[in-house]
């Protein structure tokens, strides 16, 4: 593969959060849309325990309120820092799409889309302030930006535009419905159009184009890695836990995520990312992708070490 394993330059992942010099700063917010006006501090857990589940985990319903609190702010900053990544990362691709635009309206296109992108990731960023990566290790950040850096153009059109801005709308109206805050819930509903002129428009483009048999190849690659982060339920909310209750043994850890049903929810994404990789061009993709048994969860006893 020919991506930038270490700088993730496009992705823009390792880009400080903010500037030294105050007139670009000033120029970028009077170019952004106003801010809203919060309706709760900072950090406060947008997202309740039963959003993820962990109502009912045994070892959550035992600790303190002060664990509990600790427990989802960790798993609520986890959301806004992965929606951040994944909007820093859009404004890299569109970007790229412009420089690889092969008509001038194809460029026009882009252009926009990366400024939808730029406003997304202005409006995340008010809820990250003095923003610090704390996620570089996620499995599925670190792909997408791996993804990013890549030069097949259909590649990059089928994994990020058709398969993975279509996940995304999924996941933001999810993330809006069930926000209990109501300026971030209109916040993630106001993305919804832009990303759905974006998934829609690279599954136009795709069709139009001839699919190679090195891209089919890469293509199916990559997303047998994103399927298989899926396929292991929520890895990051197991180390949220033991972030703050200390270690896991093997055994909690399969008993954790039985409690979760993680498998019943990453059969449910699964087979929606299933329903994403269609088209008379991606059938030989999705026909590769079920003999390897990619879109069947993994249970819990095989999802940890």
């Amino acid at each position: 593969m020919n991506y930038i394993d270490s700088e993730y330059q496009t992705a823009g992942l390792n880009l400080p959060h903010g500037t030294a010099n105050d007139r670009v700063r000033r120029i970028l917010t009077a170019a952004l849309p106003t801010p809203p006006s919060r309706t709760t501090s900072l950090y406060s857990n947008y997202w309740d325990a039963s959003f993820f589940n962990l109502n009912r985990v045994k070892i959550f319903q035992e600790s303190t309120d002060s664990e509990q609190s600790a427990l989802l702010e960790i798993a609520n900053r986890n959301l806004l820092e992965e929606a951040y990544c994944i909007e820093n990362a859009g404004v890299g691709y569109m970007a790229k799409m412009v420089l690889l635009a092969e008509t001038v309206e194809e460029r026009m296109l882009y252009g926009l889309f990366a400024a939808d992108e730029a406003t997304h990731l202005g409006q995340i960023s008010y809820f990250l302030p003095e923003f610090e990566l704390t996620n570089n290790r996620d499995p599925f950040l670190r792909l997408l930006a791996e993804v990013v850096e890549g030069t097949d153009k259909t590649v990059l059109l089928f994994v990020l535009q058709v398969v993975l801005e279509g996940w995304g709308l999924s996941h933001y109206r999810r993330l809006a419905k069930e926000c209990r805050d109501r300026v971030l819930a209109e916040l993630f509903s106001s993305f919804l159009d832009a990303e759905s002129r974006h998934h829609a428009t690279g599954n136009l483009l795709f069709n139009e184009i001839p699919l190679a048999k090195s891209s089919e190849t890469l293509i199916t690659e990559i997303l047998v890695r994103f399927l298989m982060v899926v396929r292991m339920g929520p890895q990051n909310l197991l180390s949220a836990i033991e972030r703050v209750k200390g270690h896991l043994s093997r055994s909690q850890k399969i008993q954790i995520l039985e409690e979760l049903d993680a498998e019943t929810h990453s059969r449910t994404r699964l087979q929606l990312l299933r329903s994403l990789v269609k088209g008379k061009s991606a059938s030989a993709i999705v026909q590769a992708l079920e003999e390897r048994g990619a879109f069947v969860p993994l249970p819990a006893h095989q999802s940890v070490n």
